[in-house]
């Protein structure tokens, strides 16, 4: 004997989206001077920076006291993938170019989103 089915209703008031405030020409601004201000920062510590580190490097003694600033040198190395990949698939007896344009077809993107205001 099959199961008879009932579908019972609820009848529910529908859902109101909750309200989104409006972006004020006051954040705009503020947000603005920030990004300003952040870049006067930027550069005035990249002009420390270099200052100190070309001072550094050419041999000048750090004044004695609670800081201490020494200079660290890192080497990598970066090869193109597509020059490694192409010299690969020929390798291989494969179109590199080809090959490359493959990967990049296939190969999910990556998003990002940037807020810009002018």
């Amino acid at each position: 004997m099959a199961a008879a089915t009932k579908v019972i209703s609820f009848n529910s008031p529908a859902q109101a989206l909750p309200a989104v405030e409006a972006v004020s020409q006051a954040e705009l601004v503020e947000l603005i001077e920030h990004q300003n201000l952040l870049v006067q920062l930027k550069d005035k510590l990249s002009e420390l920076e270099f200052g100190i580190k070309s001072r550094l490097e050419a041999g000048a003694a750090v004044q004695p006291g609670v800081h201490v600033a020494t200079l660290e040198e890192h080497l990598r190395r970066s090869p193109s993938w597509k020059d490694v990949v192409k010299r690969l698939a020929e390798r291989l007896d494969m179109d590199g170019d080809a090959y490359c344009s493959n990967v990049l077809v296939h190969t999910k993107p990556t998003r990002t989103v940037t807020l810009e205001v002018r």
